[in-house]
Protein backbone atom coordinates (compact mmCIF):
# COMPACT_ATOMS: atom_id res chain seq x y z
CA UNK A 1 0.00 0.00 0.00
CA UNK A 2 1.64 3.58 -1.23
CA UNK A 3 1.26 6.12 1.98
CA UNK A 4 1.65 9.73 1.19
CA UNK A 5 -0.30 12.86 2.78
CA UNK A 6 -2.93 11.81 0.88
CA UNK A 7 -3.54 9.46 3.34
CA UNK A 8 -2.81 11.66 6.87
CA UNK A 9 -6.27 12.20 8.59
CA UNK A 10 -7.44 15.77 10.20
CA UNK A 11 -4.67 17.13 12.76
CA UNK A 12 -7.30 19.93 13.94
CA UNK A 13 -6.29 20.68 17.64
CA UNK A 14 -3.41 19.30 17.84
CA UNK A 15 -0.02 20.65 18.44
CA UNK A 16 3.25 19.47 16.94
CA UNK A 17 7.06 20.72 17.52
CA UNK A 18 9.50 19.88 15.19
CA UNK A 19 13.53 20.61 15.55
CA UNK A 20 15.20 21.91 12.59
CA UNK A 21 11.68 23.36 11.20
CA UNK A 22 13.44 25.78 9.04
CA UNK A 23 14.28 23.68 6.31
CA UNK A 24 14.23 20.25 4.55
CA UNK A 25 12.93 17.43 6.15
CA UNK A 26 11.42 19.46 8.94
CA UNK A 27 9.92 22.35 7.22
CA UNK A 28 8.07 19.79 4.96
CA UNK A 29 6.76 17.98 7.91
CA UNK A 30 6.01 21.21 9.32
CA UNK A 31 3.90 21.77 5.64
CA UNK A 32 2.04 18.17 6.32
CA UNK A 33 0.77 19.01 9.76
CA UNK A 34 -0.10 22.58 8.80
CA UNK A 35 -2.39 21.96 5.93
CA UNK A 36 -4.03 19.13 8.30
CA UNK A 37 -4.99 21.96 10.55
CA UNK A 38 -2.54 21.20 13.52
CA UNK A 39 -0.66 24.00 14.99
CA UNK A 40 3.23 23.56 14.60
CA UNK A 41 5.33 24.93 17.07
CA UNK A 42 9.04 25.41 14.52
CA UNK A 43 12.00 24.67 16.47
CA UNK A 44 15.42 26.67 15.40
CA UNK A 45 18.86 27.58 15.99
CA UNK A 46 17.97 31.45 15.48
CA UNK A 47 14.84 33.33 15.74
CA UNK A 48 15.84 34.66 11.86
CA UNK A 49 16.02 31.18 10.35
CA UNK A 50 12.78 30.68 12.03
CA UNK A 51 10.40 33.25 10.99
CA UNK A 52 11.62 33.05 7.56
CA UNK A 53 10.33 29.50 7.15
CA UNK A 54 7.06 30.80 9.12
CA UNK A 55 6.76 33.32 6.62
CA UNK A 56 7.15 31.02 3.60
CA UNK A 57 4.85 28.48 5.33
CA UNK A 58 2.40 31.06 5.73
CA UNK A 59 2.78 31.62 1.96
CA UNK A 60 2.16 28.08 0.87
CA UNK A 61 -0.69 26.84 3.41
CA UNK A 62 -2.53 29.45 4.12
CA UNK A 63 -2.80 28.92 7.88
CA UNK A 64 -1.41 31.18 10.98
CA UNK A 65 -1.73 28.48 13.15
CA UNK A 66 2.65 28.77 13.11
CA UNK A 67 4.46 29.36 16.30
CA UNK A 68 8.36 29.83 16.59
CA UNK A 69 10.79 29.07 19.23
CA UNK A 70 14.50 29.68 19.35
CA UNK A 71 16.18 26.46 20.34
CA UNK A 72 20.24 25.49 20.20
CA UNK A 73 20.73 21.69 20.60
CA UNK A 74 24.54 22.56 20.75
CA UNK A 75 23.95 24.27 24.17
CA UNK A 76 22.13 21.97 26.82
CA UNK A 77 21.54 24.52 28.77
CA UNK A 78 19.61 27.16 25.80
CA UNK A 79 17.61 23.58 25.39
CA UNK A 80 16.51 24.10 29.01
CA UNK A 81 15.74 27.42 29.07
CA UNK A 82 13.80 26.95 25.31
CA UNK A 83 11.94 24.21 26.63
CA UNK A 84 10.67 26.71 29.99
CA UNK A 85 9.57 28.91 27.30
CA UNK A 86 7.40 26.24 25.52
CA UNK A 87 5.88 24.56 29.23
CA UNK A 88 4.89 28.05 30.10
CA UNK A 89 3.27 28.63 26.68
CA UNK A 90 1.09 25.36 25.94
CA UNK A 91 -0.23 23.59 27.80
CA UNK A 92 -0.36 19.90 26.13
CA UNK A 93 1.87 18.70 22.91
CA UNK A 94 0.52 16.06 21.16
CA UNK A 95 3.54 15.21 18.39
CA UNK A 96 7.08 15.83 19.61
CA UNK A 97 9.63 15.45 16.07
CA UNK A 98 13.28 14.98 16.98
CA UNK A 99 14.42 15.77 13.14
CA UNK A 100 17.22 18.60 13.79
CA UNK A 101 21.03 16.80 12.91
CA UNK A 102 24.44 17.49 11.90
CA UNK A 103 26.10 15.55 9.65
CA UNK A 104 29.83 14.87 9.67
CA UNK A 105 31.41 18.27 10.19
CA UNK A 106 35.23 18.44 11.19
CA UNK A 107 35.89 17.52 14.82
CA UNK A 108 33.87 20.64 16.77
CA UNK A 109 32.41 20.13 20.15
CA UNK A 110 29.06 21.39 22.00
CA UNK A 111 28.91 24.21 24.68
CA UNK A 112 29.48 21.39 27.57
CA UNK A 113 31.88 19.77 25.74
CA UNK A 114 30.61 17.20 24.11
CA UNK A 115 31.15 15.82 20.53
CA UNK A 116 29.06 17.76 18.41
CA UNK A 117 27.17 15.37 16.31
CA UNK A 118 26.54 13.10 20.09
CA UNK A 119 25.28 16.88 21.04
CA UNK A 120 22.81 17.88 18.83
CA UNK A 121 21.67 14.40 17.28
CA UNK A 122 21.41 12.35 20.30
CA UNK A 123 21.74 14.01 23.89
CA UNK A 124 19.79 17.22 23.42
CA UNK A 125 16.84 15.39 21.87
CA UNK A 126 16.90 13.00 24.87
CA UNK A 127 16.75 16.05 27.02
CA UNK A 128 13.85 17.75 25.59
CA UNK A 129 11.98 14.82 25.32
CA UNK A 130 12.30 14.29 28.91
CA UNK A 131 11.89 17.58 29.80
CA UNK A 132 8.71 17.63 27.45
CA UNK A 133 7.24 14.71 29.30
CA UNK A 134 4.72 16.84 31.11
CA UNK A 135 3.05 18.29 28.26
CA UNK A 136 3.30 14.84 26.42
CA UNK A 137 1.97 12.94 29.35
CA UNK A 138 -1.20 14.56 30.21
CA UNK A 139 -3.86 13.16 27.79
CA UNK A 140 -3.48 10.28 25.65
CA UNK A 141 -2.41 9.52 22.19
CA UNK A 142 1.22 11.75 22.33
CA UNK A 143 3.53 10.51 20.08
CA UNK A 144 7.55 11.00 20.14
CA UNK A 145 9.11 10.53 16.51
CA UNK A 146 13.02 10.68 16.59
CA UNK A 147 14.71 11.29 13.40
CA UNK A 148 17.29 8.93 12.34
CA UNK A 149 19.41 7.78 9.17
CA UNK A 150 20.58 4.99 7.09
CA UNK A 151 23.43 5.51 8.58
CA UNK A 152 22.19 3.03 11.92
CA UNK A 153 23.10 0.29 10.20
CA UNK A 154 26.93 1.25 9.62
CA UNK A 155 26.93 2.59 13.49
CA UNK A 156 28.58 1.68 16.66
CA UNK A 157 28.72 2.76 19.73
CA UNK A 158 32.50 3.63 20.75
CA UNK A 159 32.05 2.99 24.84
CA UNK A 160 35.69 3.43 25.03
CA UNK A 161 35.94 7.14 23.10
CA UNK A 162 32.12 8.35 22.93
CA UNK A 163 33.18 11.88 22.58
CA UNK A 164 36.15 11.09 19.79
CA UNK A 165 38.86 12.85 21.61
CA UNK A 166 41.02 9.55 21.30
CA UNK A 167 40.46 9.91 17.24
CA UNK A 168 38.06 11.19 15.44
CA UNK A 169 36.16 10.08 12.82
CA UNK A 170 33.59 12.14 11.18
CA UNK A 171 31.46 9.69 9.60
CA UNK A 172 32.16 7.21 12.10
CA UNK A 173 30.53 9.46 15.13
CA UNK A 174 27.90 10.13 12.34
CA UNK A 175 26.51 6.89 12.45
CA UNK A 176 27.39 6.57 15.93
CA UNK A 177 24.79 9.51 16.89
CA UNK A 178 22.25 7.89 14.28
CA UNK A 179 22.35 4.94 16.03
CA UNK A 180 22.06 6.44 19.50
CA UNK A 181 18.50 7.95 17.68
CA UNK A 182 17.37 4.37 17.22
CA UNK A 183 18.35 2.78 20.83
CA UNK A 184 16.99 5.84 22.66
CA UNK A 185 13.72 5.72 20.71
CA UNK A 186 13.42 2.17 21.33
CA UNK A 187 14.13 2.19 25.13
CA UNK A 188 12.21 5.63 25.98
CA UNK A 189 9.44 3.27 24.47
CA UNK A 190 10.13 0.28 26.59
CA UNK A 191 10.20 2.78 29.69
CA UNK A 192 7.00 4.39 29.08
CA UNK A 193 4.85 1.27 28.74
CA UNK A 194 6.21 -0.08 32.14
CA UNK A 195 5.39 3.55 33.61
CA UNK A 196 1.88 3.32 31.68
CA UNK A 197 2.36 6.83 30.66
CA UNK A 198 0.47 7.49 27.63
CA UNK A 199 3.19 8.20 24.98
CA UNK A 200 4.87 6.05 22.23
CA UNK A 201 7.86 6.21 20.85
CA UNK A 202 8.80 5.49 17.18
CA UNK A 203 12.26 6.01 14.90
CA UNK A 204 11.76 7.15 11.24
CA UNK A 205 14.58 7.82 8.70
CA UNK A 206 14.42 9.34 5.09
CA UNK A 207 16.47 7.28 3.04
CA UNK A 208 18.85 9.22 0.54
CA UNK A 209 16.60 12.45 0.75
CA UNK A 210 18.12 15.88 -0.55
CA UNK A 211 18.42 18.15 2.41
CA UNK A 212 20.79 21.09 3.26
CA UNK A 213 22.92 18.51 5.53
CA UNK A 214 24.92 17.30 2.14
CA UNK A 215 25.59 20.87 1.61
CA UNK A 216 26.68 21.73 5.13
CA UNK A 217 28.65 18.71 5.25
CA UNK A 218 30.65 19.51 2.23
CA UNK A 219 30.30 23.40 3.43
CA UNK A 220 32.46 22.61 6.82
CA UNK A 221 34.97 20.23 5.41
CA UNK A 222 35.61 22.16 2.32
CA UNK A 223 36.11 18.34 0.25
CA UNK A 224 35.87 18.73 -3.32
CA UNK A 225 35.94 14.58 -3.13
CA UNK A 226 32.83 14.76 -1.17
CA UNK A 227 31.24 17.42 -3.44
CA UNK A 228 31.75 15.83 -6.63
CA UNK A 229 30.55 12.00 -5.09
CA UNK A 230 27.23 14.29 -4.16
CA UNK A 231 27.09 15.29 -7.60
CA UNK A 232 27.10 11.83 -9.44
CA UNK A 233 25.22 10.27 -6.53
CA UNK A 234 22.10 13.30 -7.09
CA UNK A 235 20.10 11.22 -9.07
CA UNK A 236 19.90 8.44 -6.33
CA UNK A 237 18.42 10.97 -3.79
CA UNK A 238 14.99 11.55 -3.34
CA UNK A 239 13.07 14.86 -2.65
CA UNK A 240 12.66 16.08 1.11
CA UNK A 241 9.15 15.78 0.45
CA UNK A 242 9.49 11.83 -0.19
CA UNK A 243 12.25 11.64 2.51
CA UNK A 244 9.88 13.58 5.16
CA UNK A 245 6.82 10.79 4.72
CA UNK A 246 8.39 8.25 7.27
CA UNK A 247 8.31 10.68 10.04
CA UNK A 248 4.99 11.87 9.04
CA UNK A 249 3.34 8.30 8.68
CA UNK A 250 5.38 7.75 12.15
CA UNK A 251 3.64 10.63 13.72
CA UNK A 252 -0.05 10.38 12.76
CA UNK A 253 -0.73 7.01 11.38
CA UNK A 254 -3.43 5.30 13.46
CA UNK A 255 -1.81 1.76 12.77
CA UNK A 256 1.47 3.08 13.99
CA UNK A 257 3.08 1.54 17.12
CA UNK A 258 5.32 2.41 19.37
CA UNK A 259 8.89 1.28 19.03
CA UNK A 260 8.56 0.74 15.14
CA UNK A 261 10.93 2.39 13.03
CA UNK A 262 9.60 3.84 9.24
CA UNK A 263 11.69 4.74 6.34
CA UNK A 264 11.43 4.08 2.45
CA UNK A 265 11.28 0.76 0.28
CA UNK A 266 14.32 -0.82 1.12
CA UNK A 267 16.30 1.69 3.36
CA UNK A 268 16.89 3.83 0.26
CA UNK A 269 14.02 5.54 -1.22
CA UNK A 270 10.24 5.75 -2.49
CA UNK A 271 7.05 5.62 -0.38
CA UNK A 272 7.26 4.78 3.29
CA UNK A 273 6.81 1.50 5.39
CA UNK A 274 8.17 -0.41 8.17
CA UNK A 275 11.85 -1.07 8.27
CA UNK A 276 14.08 -2.77 9.74
CA UNK A 277 15.87 -1.50 12.82
CA UNK A 278 19.53 -1.62 13.24
CA UNK A 279 20.11 -4.92 14.89
CA UNK A 280 22.91 -3.43 16.98
CA UNK A 281 20.13 -1.15 18.66
CA UNK A 282 18.20 -4.22 19.72
CA UNK A 283 20.45 -4.84 22.90
CA UNK A 284 18.63 -3.88 25.46
CA UNK A 285 21.80 -4.06 27.97
CA UNK A 286 23.84 -1.79 25.53
CA UNK A 287 20.50 0.28 25.34
CA UNK A 288 19.93 0.73 29.08
CA UNK A 289 23.95 1.53 29.18
CA UNK A 290 23.54 4.38 26.11
CA UNK A 291 20.24 5.61 28.20
CA UNK A 292 22.50 6.10 31.73
CA UNK A 293 25.22 7.61 30.46
CA UNK A 294 23.20 10.30 28.57
CA UNK A 295 21.17 10.78 31.39
CA UNK A 296 24.14 11.81 33.82
CA UNK A 297 25.79 13.89 30.80
CA UNK A 298 22.01 15.54 30.65
CA UNK A 299 21.27 15.85 34.19
CA UNK A 300 23.72 18.63 35.04
CA UNK A 301 22.23 21.35 32.22
CA UNK A 302 18.75 19.60 32.24
CA UNK A 303 16.08 20.07 35.03
CA UNK A 304 14.19 16.25 35.25
CA UNK A 305 10.55 16.24 35.94
CA UNK A 306 7.98 13.85 37.87
CA UNK A 307 7.41 11.85 34.57
CA UNK A 308 11.03 11.57 34.21
CA UNK A 309 11.79 9.86 37.73
CA UNK A 310 9.22 7.41 37.43
CA UNK A 311 10.67 6.46 33.90
CA UNK A 312 13.75 5.59 35.88
CA UNK A 313 11.71 3.64 38.63
CA UNK A 314 10.64 1.27 35.59
CA UNK A 315 13.56 0.50 34.02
Amino acid sequence: MIWSTQAMPSQEGRIAFITGANSGLGFDTAQALLEKGATVVLGCRSVEKAEKARQKLLGRTNCGNIDVLEIDLADLSKVNTAIDLMINKYKKLDLLINNAGVMAPPQTFSKQGFELQFAVNHLSHMALTLKLLPLLSNHSGARVVTVSSGAQYMGKINWDDLQGEKKYDRWASYSQSKLANVMFALELNQRLNCSKLPVVSLSAHPGLARTNLQRNSVKSNGSWQEAIAYKLMDPMFQSSQMGSLPQLLAAIDPTAKGGEQYGPRFNFRGYPQLCEIASSALNKEERKRLWEISLKFIRDFVEISLEMELLEKTK
